[in-house]
């Protein structure tokens, strides 16, 4: 009942910037903690970023200081700011929720992803 449509990836040189919007719909009470996973080839998928309804932040030591995650509730929706992207930041990103429906009083919902490529 809940559906993830990630946006906003694309091919940038290192140092560069991309934001990423996940917008989620569907039969959604409310949405509770959103994230961000990406995985690179050969690699497994992980954690990047984590906020709560309440806005209450979690990331990955990999992306302090360079990474901002936020949502708009009103809008169900969640981004991720990626500034000073590294070559190592390539992968592909996917967006991630719990969410109570009509249905569920609570499950893990998860996008297709979208590509972030970070390349000279």
């Amino acid at each position: 009942q809940v559906q993830l449509v990630e946006s906003g990836g694309g091919l940038v040189q290192p140092g560069g910037s991309l934001r990423l919007s996940c917008a989620a719909s569907g039969s959604i009470f409310r949405l509770y903690t959103m994230g961000w996973y990406r995985q690179a080839p050969g690699k497994q998928r992980e954690l990047v970023a984590t906020i709560t309804r309440g806005a209450i932040t979690n990331y990955a030591d990999s992306v302090k200081g360079r990474f901002t995650i936020s949502r708009d509730n009103a809008k169900d929706t969640v981004y991720l700011q990626m500034n000073s992207l590294k070559p190592e930041d390539t992968a592909v990103y996917y967006c991630n929720c719990d969410a109570e429906t009509v249905r569920m009083p609570s499950a893990n919902y998860w996008g297709q992803g979208t590509q972030v490529t970070v390349s000279s």
